[in-house]
């Protein structure tokens, strides 16, 4: 799924062209449609269709490849491809808490790219990893980013993620259907390290000290991960200070005017019953962030909902910033 909202963003972009698929040994040679067959509502390109499958092969393909690769084969495949000098966005797990890795989300810690000329002169890459995070963690840490300014300290996160997260076939529907499954392995981790992570300091090695509680589920929903949160802010601010920083919350790729940079990077929503996944997990083409219901909280200092679209924002869209970003600031020139 991953891999697919890929091929549909990249189509027409004005920086990058797919020119080079690859997959595993069962898909390699098989024209791209036979080998995935397509399963976005928005139709996959004529020429990306016939494309033909290679082996990962490091050295074979362009200098910037996106990867959509399962954790249990990331790591050795991204790292060979680095060693070889490639610049490898990678949406898997096995790189992100590296402290020499980027765990990047350009409005958040753009500046954590600096890492690059360290990342190249340790491991000895002529090429680069960078990562983004977990799909619920980028909503999240979005969210929590305008908050640092009011002493962000602690946080209680529960999440309702979508069946797109776990990829397709996905949850088989006599499990989701009318349900809810209270765990998803290793998601409530993964929320907790991440974020503390990418709103730390000196590339993400001093993380930040917020305190993440999470608790993750499984919801019947295709696409949109929601969240409900409570937030300790140590200053107190008012409930609208919070959502004035909301508001005008952006960063680095709005500044630069990104393709793929949403405008406003977070939309507030007024009504008491949004965000909701139908409604708002495609706003800004699947990367903007919704956050709704602000309010003070009786245990902690305030509360509110989050919403992000898991497979763009979460995933694809995110990579794809990355490497706009880093074409941008010119990190990938060794």
């Amino acid at each position: 799924m991953v891999g697919q909202q890929f091929i549909s963003k990249l189509a027409g972009h004005p920086w990058f062209k797919v020119t080079w698929l690859a997959a595993s040994e069962r898909s390699e040679g098989k024209r791209y449609d036979a080998a995935a067959p397509w399963r976005l509502p928005v139709p996959a390109s004529d020429d990306v269709r016939a494309m033909t499958m290679h082996g990962c092969v490091p050295g074979r393909g362009p200098k910037v490849v996106f990867s959509a690769l399962d954790a249990s084969v990331a790591g050795d495949v991204e790292t060979a491809f680095a060693q070889a000098g490639h610049i490898v966005l990678s949406n898997a797990r096995n790189h992100r808490m590296d402290p020499l890795v980027p765990l990047l989300i350009p409005e958040v810690n753009a500046d954590h790219l600096a890492l690059l000329d360290e990342q190249r002169r340790v491991k000895g890459w002529p090429g680069a990893i960078v990562t983004n995070p977990n799909c619920s963690t980028v909503v999240l840490a979005m969210a929590m980013a305008p908050l640092r300014q009011f002493g962000l300290t602690r946080a209680v996160v529960s999440t309702m993620q979508a069946v797109s997260g776990a990829g397709y076939p996905g949850v088989p529907s006599f499990d989701i259907l009318g349900n809810l499954v209270p765990y998803i392995g290793g998601e409530e981790e993964k929320i907790e390290t991440e974020a503390a992570k990418i709103l730390g300091s000196d590339g993400g090695r001093v993380s930040h000290p917020v305190l993440i509680s999470a608790h993750t589920n499984r919801v019947p929903v295709i696409d949109g991960h929601t969240m409900t949160v409570s937030v300790d802010l140590a200053s107190r601010p008012t409930v609208d200070a919070v959502v004035e920083a909301f508001r005008v919350f952006a960063g680095r790729p709005q500044e630069l005017k990104l393709p793929t940079a949403p405008v406003p990077a977070i939309v507030v929503h007024d009504s008491p019953n949004r965000p909701q996944p139908r409604l708002d997990a495609d706003l800004g083409g699947g990367m903007t962030v919704s956050v709704g219901r602000v309010r003070t909280c009786p245990v902690f200092t305030h509360r509110f909902v989050t919403l992000g679209h898991n497979t763009v924002r979460g995933a694809a869209g995110a990579s794809i910033l990355n490497a706009e970003l880093m074409a941008a600031e010119g990190s990938w020139l060794s």
